[in-house]
């Protein structure tokens, strides 16, 4: 390697806050590409890869992990029990093997040295629980046991003795082991402590949740939000920070878990199960309310689009399945009659609005492209028209303001529909065609429905971009909107800040949070950047009277 290589890549390491130099900044991806490689039964390459790794960092868990699964599919038991062994006494969850991918575990699994190892660690709650849809009255929890069984949650207002305990849900192997369990009668604004119930037996924790405000009720509340959330042990710490700041809701904008292969079901399963199985982010997730959508990194590969046609690419349905299996949002879409993951709902007199920006987007090459689809976008009129909320948040996975994403891109066609080879060059076009500035026709009609029904009070928030801004699109009709953009939640990848924003911050891994008030006569909304530090670097606050007519 000549000495500017050499001059170069000690100046990244530095810049990259002191992450080792053991290929760490693709953590994400090694470990997946073993995944793939076991999965065309390329065990003796998963094999190297991982025993690489190892040589740069003896006791990553993962590399460990990967080598008990390749020989477990080599059907050599002892040598996979070693690995599994060596993964635990680094500090991997015995849980990870019991989550799968559980078709490529399954020698293992069934082995008699394994199953004892079983029976000295039960009971299994393998991943959750999840908090999610909570309304002043009511609390749902989603979460994946290792066998189809009976659960149920038991919730306690702190300070009172009396319990709630909800009706018992099954979990199922055709949802991938998992079920949603709603708790009701509850009472708003009010804390409960919450327990599982598994097989009818307490499951050993207890965790925290408080309920919403009454809908349409002003209220004060804190909700954070971001995207880029690659798996990179490094940052785990970020979950700690999210937990701290006692969020009534976190949304997940897209780039959640980076997949990148659509068409590998054991792909998909093990960055799901791999980020799952984090103690830090069951943490996080247990008291946090939890919405999500995706980008291209979770949906298929980089700046991808699906098509308008719900089954073409054949891999659409299946991956919206894997979805739906690992979050619990209110609803998907318009459900199997038209997938999708776009969806809303309520705290309080504010109205968040979560759109797909993937399912039904056409090429950016068409002459007037669209990003959601025309269902998507009669369901955000219908939406926003009926919507008495004082603020109303209408959440993308890509930015909204034009300009933010430089570069060129070579365009193919939807994956499975047109091959990516070295012979079928592809077209060449600007990369800000994958954000809304490739779709402005279609940003226009948005904005236009929101001058033409004078909608008061939206806020526009986004993903994508590794980097956390504030930005203020101007309009020569109707009010200014503001954007406000974070997707750097554990990626070390960094993109650039533009001196044209209000303010930007890459620096390290941050999150965007949204501090409403709408007690006051003049309610707002106040933008904060935080970082992986818990530090507030920037700030603004926007008054109810600036998104007016």
């Amino acid at each position: 390697m000549s000495i500017t290589k050499w001059y170069i890549l000690i100046i990244s390491c530095i810049l990259l806050q002191f992450i080792p130099c053991t290929g760490q900044e693709q953590y994400k991806k090694i470990h997946r590409k073993a995944i793939k490689l076991i999965s065309e039964d390329k065990l003796n390459q998963s094999i190297k890869l991982a025993k690489s790794y190892l040589e740069d960092d003896p006791t990553d868990q993962e590399s460990y992990f990967i080598l008990a699964i390749s020989y477990a599919q080599k059907d050599d038991i002892e040598t996979a029990l070693e690995h599994v062994n060596e993964s635990l006494k680094f500090g991997l969850p015995f849980t990870r093997y019991l989550a799968g991918p559980r078709e490529l575990l399954d020698p293992l699994i069934k082995s008699d040295p394994f199953q004892k190892k079983i029976s000295n660690n039960g009971p299994f709650l393998l991943h959750g629980p999840m908090l999610s849809n909570v309304e002043s009255s009511k609390a749902e929890f989603w979460l994946r046991t290792y066998k189809e069984q009976p659960v149920s949650v038991v919730a306690q207002e702190v300070g009172q003795e009396d319990t709630i305990k909800s009706s018992t849900f099954q979990t199922k192997s055709s949802n991938d082991y998992t079920a949603t369990i709603d708790v009701t009668n509850l009472e708003p604004n009010t804390k409960y402590k919450y327990y599982i119930l598994l097989n009818g037996e307490k499951f050993d924790k207890r965790w925290n949740f408080v309920t919403y405000p009454k809908k349409e009720s002003p209220t004060k509340i804190k909700i954070g939000f971001g995207g880029g959330a690659g798996y990179t042990p490094y940052y785990k710490d970020m979950w700690n920070t999210l937990s701290s700041r006692n969020l009534s809701a976190f949304l997940f904008l897209g780039d959640n878990v980076y997949i990148d292969h659509p068409k590998y079901p054991f792909v998909q399963d093990y960055c799901y199960y791999r980020r799952q199985s984090s103690q830090r982010y069951q943490n996080f997730i247990s008291g946090t309310s939890i919405y999500a959508i995706w980008d291209d990194h979770d949906f298929a590969t980089n700046d991808s689009w699906g098509t308008p046609n719900i089954n073409k690419p054949k891999w659409k349905l299946p991956i919206w399945q894997k979805f739906k299996n690992n979050w619990n949002n209110p609803y998907y879409g318009g459900g199997s009659n038209k997938p999708g993951v776009w969806t809303e709902f309520s705290m309080g007199d504010i109205d968040f609005f979560l759109l797909d920006g993937r399912y039904y987007r056409d090429s950016p090459t068409k002459k007037k492209p669209s990003m959601l689809g025309q269902e998507q976008l009669d369901w955000l009129f219908e939406q926003l028209k009926n919507s008495e909320a004082t603020f109303k948040v209408i959440a993308s996975p890509v930015p909204w303001k034009f300009g933010v994403k430089e570069g060129k891109q070579k365009v193919y066609g939807p994956l499975g529909t047109v091959k990516t080879n070295k012979e079928q060059r592809g077209e060449i076009v600007p990369r800000v065609n994958d954000t809304w500035q490739g779709y402005s026709e279609e940003r226009n009609k948005i904005f236009s429905f929101i001058t033409k029904n004078k909608i008061e009070g939206v806020i526009l928030i986004s993903a994508d971009r590794h980097r956390s801004d504030a930005w203020k699109i101007k309009r020569e009709n109707g009010y200014d909107l503001y954007e406000f953009e974070s997707s750097k939640l554990t990626n070390i990848h960094t993109h650039k800040v533009f001196s044209e924003s209000i303010f930007g911050y890459n620096q390290k891994c941050s999150f965007g949070l949204l501090k409403f008030n709408t007690v006051k006569t003049n309610p707002e909304v106040t933008y904060q950047i935080i970082n992986i530090d818990n530090k507030v670097i920037n700030k603004i606050t926007i008054k109810h009277s600036q998104l007016q007519f």
